[in-house]
C-alpha cells in the first residue's frame, strides 16, 4: 500500500536480516522502498538489494559529512553506477550547515560536491534525494547555478512552508518522517496540514529516526496513521495520493 521513500537497507543495523524486515513491512502495509547510500562503501550492497522485488529504486551519492574521505575518482565511479542502471537515483546528497562552527572551507567543499552530483543527476535525468539541514538557500543557488530540473526527495524535511515552497518549485516533493511521531514536533505538523497532498511522500530513514532503538520500513505505517490524522483522510486514499506522487519521479514503465 506504501512506499517508504528513504530506508538506509545497505547499512549494517539492517543488512544482515533482510528477510524479516520486508516480512515485517509486508505486514505493515509497506509494498514498496526506496534505498538511498551515503558513501561508497554502500554503493556495491545496494547493487544486491536491487534484485529484490520490494526495491523500487536505489540512490549512490556521497551524503554531505564524508565530503573530505572522498576523492574526485568517486564521482566517475558514480557516472559510471548511473550509466549502467536506470533504477538508480542521487542521493543522499546535499548541504549540512547544522554545525555553525565548521570552517568556510568545509561549506565550500559541500558545495562544490553537491553540484558537481547535481550536475550527473541533470545528465543522467535522474532525481535527487536532498539533505538539507540550516541549507536551503544554498541548496536553491546551487539548484540554479547548475540549473537542475529532475526534481527529487527532500528528505525528512524540517523547514518552514516558505522553504518548501521554494523546493517545490524546483521539482521537489516533501519528505515527512518519525519526526511526525513527536507531539511536541508543533513545526512538521504545521507543515504537513499546510502542503499540497500532491505535494507529499512518507519515510521512515531507518535504521535511524528513532531514539535508541533500531528504525525499520514498518514503522512507516505509523507515520502514515499520523498524516491520515491530520488531513481528515482513510489510509487507501493517503496510500494512493502518495503512490500518485512517487510516479512523478519514477522512470515510466
Amino acid at each position: 500500500m506504501f512506499t517508504d521513500t528513504h530506508c538506509h537497507l545497505a547499512d549494517p543495523a539492517l543488512r544482515c536480516r533482510l528477510p524479516d524486515i520486508f516480512a515485517q513491512a509486508q505486514q505493515s502495509g509497506i509494498t514498496g522502498m526506496i534505498v538511498p547510500t551515503a558513501e561508497p562503501n554502500d554503493w556495491a550492497h545496494l547493487s544486491d538489494l536491487l534484485c529484490q522485488s520490494m526495491i523500487r529504486a536505489g540512490a549512490i551519492g556521497i551524503h554531505p559529512w564524508f565530503v573530505q574521505t572522498e576523492s574526485a575518482g568517486c564521482l566517475a565511479d558514480l557516472a559510471q553506477y548511473l550509466q549502467h542502471n536506470p533504477r538508480l537515483w542521487l542521493g543522499e546528497i546535499g548541504l549540512d550547515f547544522y554545525d555553525k562552527s565548521q570552517p568556510e572551507t568545509q561549506s565550500s567543499l559541500q558545495i562544490q560536491l553537491f553540484e558537481a552530483q547535481l550536475d550527473l543527476a541533470q545528465q543522467h535525468q535522474r532525481p535527487i534525494i536532498l539533505h538539507n539541514l540550516k541549507a536551503t538557500a544554498a541548496i536553491v543557488r546551487s539548484l540554479q547555478r547548475t540549473q537542475f530540473t529532475q526534481g527529487g526527495i527532500a528528505h525528512a524535511f524540517s523547514g518552514s512552508m516558505e522553504e518548501a515552497k521554494l523546493l517545490l518549485r524546483h521539482g521537489f516533493k516533501i519528505g515527512i518522517g518519525t519526526l511526525l511521531l513527536n507531539p511536541h514536533a508543533k513545526k512538521v505538523r504545521q507543515l504537513t496540514s499546510q502542503l499540497a497532498l500532491s505535494d507529499i511522500l512518507l519515510e521512515t530513514d531507518s535504521p535511524f529516526g528513532i531514539k535508541n532503538q533500531i528504525n525499520t520500513p514498518a514503522n512507516l505505517l505509523a507515520i502514515a496513521q499520523q498524516v491520515a490524522q491530520i488531513r481528515a483522510l482513510a489510509l487507501p486514499d493517503l496510500a494512493q495520493q502518495c503512490e500518485q506522487n512517487l510516479q512523478t519521479l519514477l522512470p515510466c514503465p
